[in-house]
C-alpha cells in the first residue's frame, strides 16, 4: 500500500490525490523531504505521521515547530499545512492520511460520535507536535507507527489491525482536546485565505500586487497581509514568488521552455531576477535544474 508521496492541488490548494481506495480510505506515504518539500495544502482527510530520520519544520495554519526524528504531528480536516526539511542531509517521515470514518466507522456509530466527532469538531485542534514525553503523545506516536506498517505490510487482517490503531489514536486527542473559545477571527483568516490561494494560482503569470490579492477576498491591503502573516507566516508576494517557483520548476521539467520562456510565463519579468530567486530556493539555476531532470 505504500505509495510516492506526489502532492497535486487545486487552485484553493485543496489535495486532489485520492489516499487508498473507497473500500479503504487511507494512504501511505514515506516522504523524503531533502528530495522535494511539500507544499501549501489541505484535505478533508485526517493525517498524522511520524519522522523517523533527520527534522523537519511542520507548518500547520499560523503555527510551525520543528519536529526531530521519533516526533510526529497530527493536522485536523480542512485545515492548511505544509512540511520542508530542517536539515540538509536526511529527512523523512511516516505519514498517513484517512478519512475519519476508516477509525470511526458510519457518522450515527457510537465510536465515531464519542471519539472522532469531538476531534473534528475541535476548533482549538487544528493539528499538533507529538512528542516523546512519557505521557499520552508516546502512545499516540506508536500508535501511528503500528497503523503505518500494517498498512505497508498488508499481513493477515491488517485492515483490522489499521483500524484498531487509528480508532486508538483518535479516542487518545479526543481525550486530550485543547480548551479554548472559538475563535472567529481565525475561521474568517482560514475562509479567506483560500480565496486568495486560488486567485494567486489563477493569476500568477500575470503582473498582481497586493492590492490585487485583496480584493479577490474583498479585503483591504492591510487585512490582506494581516492574513497572510497570521495564517501561513508570510506576505502575499512572498507566497507569490515560491508560487511561481513552484511553477517554473514544474515548467522546466515537464517541457522544452527556455529558462527565459520559462521565467515569463510564470510571472516573472525579470529573468536574471527568475535566476537569482530560483537557484536560492532551489540549490542551483534553472538550466542546471532542467539538465539534471533529462539524464
Amino acid at each position: 500500500m505504500l505509495s510516492e508521496c506526489a502532492t497535486s492541488v487545486s487552485p484553493d490548494r485543496r489535495e486532489l490525490v485520492q489516499h487508498g481506495t473507497e473500500a479503504f480510505p487511507i494512504g501511505c506515504y514515506h516522504d523524503d523531504l531533502i528530495k522535494e518539500s511539500v507544499p501549501w495544502h489541505w484535505h478533508e482527510e485526517l493525517e498524522a505521521a511520524l519522522v523517523t530520520e533527520g527534522r523537519a519544520r511542520i507548518t500547520i495554519g499560523n503555527d510551525s515547530f520543528l519536529v526531530s526524528q521519533g516526533e510526529g504531528f497530527f493536522v485536523n480536516t480542512g485545515v492548511l499545512h505544509a512540511c520542508e526539511a530542517a536539515t540538509s542531509t536526511s529527512c523523512r517521515f511516516h505519514s498517513l492520511v484517512f478519512n475519519p470514518r476508516l477509525a470511526g466507522g458510519s457518522l450515527d456509530s457510537a465510536i465515531y460520535q464519542k471519539y472522532v466527532l469531538p476531534v473534528l469538531k475541535s476548533k482549538p485542534l487544528k493539528g499538533l507536535k507529538l512528542e516523546r514525553d512519557g505521557e499520552w503523545q508516546e502512545e499516540a506516536l506508536s500508535l501511528i507507527e503500528e497503523a503505518w506498517q500494517g498498512a505497508v505490510r498488508e499481513e493477515g487482517a491488517y485492515e483490522l489491525d489499521v483500524r484498531e490503531s487509528l480508532s486508538r489514536f483518535l479516542s487518545l486527542l479526543s481525550a486530550h482536546l485543547p480548551s479554548g473559545a472559538e475563535d472567529v477571527w481565525k475561521e474568517k483568516d482560514e475562509r479567506r485565505i483560500k480565496v486568495m490561494l486560488k486567485f494567486i494560482s489563477e493569476e500568477y503569470s500575470e503582473d498582481i500586487r497586493t492590492c490585487d490579492i485583496a480584493s479577490a477576498a474583498a479585503v483591504s491591503e492591510s487585512e490582506c497581509l494581516r492574513c497572510f502573516r497570521n495564517t501561513i507566516g508570510k506576505t502575499p508576494i512572498q507566497y507569490l514568488r515560491e508560487y511561481r517557483l513552484e511553477q517554473a520548476a514544474a515548467m522546466l521539467l515537464s517541457s522544452a521552455l527556455s529558462v527565459s520562456d520559462a521565467a515569463l510565463s510564470s510571472g516573472f519579468q525579470d529573468v536574471s531576477y527568475f535566476i537569482k530567486c530560483f537557484k536560492k530556493a532551489k540549490g542551483c539555476t534553472p538550466g542546471e535544474f532542467q539538465s539534471r531532470s533529462r539524464k
